[in-house]
């Protein structure tokens, strides 16, 4: 093993309503004081109660993603486990998310910055 992953970092325009949105929907606690990272209006980070780390970084000019668009890749995406697919499509839209596709056993979302990720019933 080489490392250890230490976070994933979203770009956005609003860092903190991003982690926000996050939290709301993992859990967990916005901006944590942590050695590793300065807080400001560039930076936000979200610590889940799962032990992951999501980062969110401003980034100018920002440009969503577009889902499927080779011309605007996802880059990255998150893929959640949830109980009912339903309720959660439902509260995720009431935070602000965007649904893009429903493939039945999951469901793709684009969050308030344009980020795809997946919904998918949980085992």
């Amino acid at each position: 093993m080489i490392g250890k992953l230490q976070c994933l970092v979203l770009d956005c325009p609003d860092p903190a309503a991003l982690a926000r949105f996050y939290a709301e929907l993992l859990g967990g606690e916005v901006d944590r004081p942590d050695r590793r990272w300065s807080l400001d209006a560039s930076w936000s980070t979200l610590h889940t109660e799962g032990g992951a780390v999501l980062c969110f970084q401003r980034v100018e000019g920002y440009r969503a993603p577009r889902w499927p668009d080779p011309e605007h890749p996802q880059q990255a995406h998150l893929d959640i486990d949830v109980d009912d697919l339903d309720e959660a499509g439902r509260q995720v839209v009431e935070l602000g998310a965007e649904p893009l596709d429903d493939a039945g056993g999951w469901r793709v979302y684009a969050d308030p910055a344009g980020h795809p990720f997946c919904l998918i019933r949980g085992q």
